[in-house]
């Protein structure tokens, strides 16, 4: 595994350059998220699709604190001991959807693998805030495996967003490297769970890992088989020197070739690209 951490760094290419955030709508979600004490997957997983998101009055929330109970090779967020759930902060994210006006908000969470029920409690009163004072804006919820337990899983697809989404991140071969405690088969049991209960299942993985297109190609296949209907496939950016390498910057050519084989397996969506994130141009999926 060490193998994965000791390699020379690559030279990021001309394709994978993105611009400094600016502009009036990126200030007013700023000033939003900073004056609710918001978290957002935005900053702590430097999405380098902030600009565009946030310019048009767009974010990922990402509730239940800014700690991790696991430690991801490829992620970004801290990890360490988290701090007490907090049940003011559905109330706080839902005001701060209303302020943005959001169409379509994306809810993202750290794992809480402290607290008994997973964190899917706050997780549902999240929905329930805002669906409240908010209830034109349609729900994306990426979530945790919740260890893959049932009776949690259920909590979420009973409340009913538009689309649940939980992401492989990799192929099943390099899932033991790149993620520290989920599973490659519990997360394809989670998002069957989802699917099996009429809710639009979401996933997707990074590239540049180390993977080949034929594995790719058969997770893809995994995926259809658990009833996904989304799929998205973006570069693996290392976030500091303590993270997975990269292997390989895949060109934006092999991207469109998963993105056409991914339709012609049946996805409903795929988005395919260097820069593709779990949430880039989110409101689309759920038509």
């Amino acid at each position: 595994m060490d193998n994965n951490r000791t390699n020379i760094i690559l030279r990021k290419p001309e394709w994978l350059k993105t611009r400094v955030p600016a502009g009036k709508s990126y200030l007013n979600v700023r000033e939003i998220v900073d004056t609710n004490k918001l978290h957002t997957i935005c900053t702590s997983g430097h999405c380098p699709n902030m600009h565009e998101c946030w310019g048009r009055g767009t974010a990922t929330l990402m509730i239940l604190g800014n700690i991790c109970t696991r430690s991801c090779g490829f992620c970004n967020v801290k990890t360490g001991r988290p701090l007490p759930a907090d049940y003011q902060e559905p109330q706080r994210v839902a005001e701060s959807v209303r302020l943005m006006n959001l169409k379509h908000c994306v809810l993202t969470s750290v794992d809480r693998d402290d607290l008994n029920d997973g964190g899917a409690g706050i997780w549902v009163k999240t929905i329930e805030a805002i669906r409240q004072v908010s209830p034109h804006t349609t729900l994306e919820t990426l979530i945790p495996d919740f260890d893959g337990k049932p009776e949690l899983v259920s909590m979420l697809t009973d409340a009913a967003p538009e689309i649940i989404s939980h992401n492989l991140e990799t192929v099943r071969r390099i899932t033991p490297w790149v993620r520290s405690r989920a599973k490659y088969d519990l997360s394809l049991k989670v998002l069957k769970m989802i699917a099996d209960a009429g809710v639009r299942a979401k996933s997707g993985i990074m590239l540049g890992l180390g993977e080949t297109r034929e594995e790719v190609l058969e997770t893809m296949d995994d995926l259809i088989n658990a009833g996904v209907s989304v799929m998205t496939i973006g570069q693996y950016l290392q976030p500091t020197k303590n993270h997975l390498p990269v292997k390989a910057f895949v060109s934006p050519e092999e991207f469109n070739f998963f993105q056409e084989e991914g339709l012609k397996r049946g996805f409903r969506h795929v988005e395919s690209g260097p820069l593709v994130r779990s949430s880039y141009r989110a409101e689309k999926h759920i038509l």
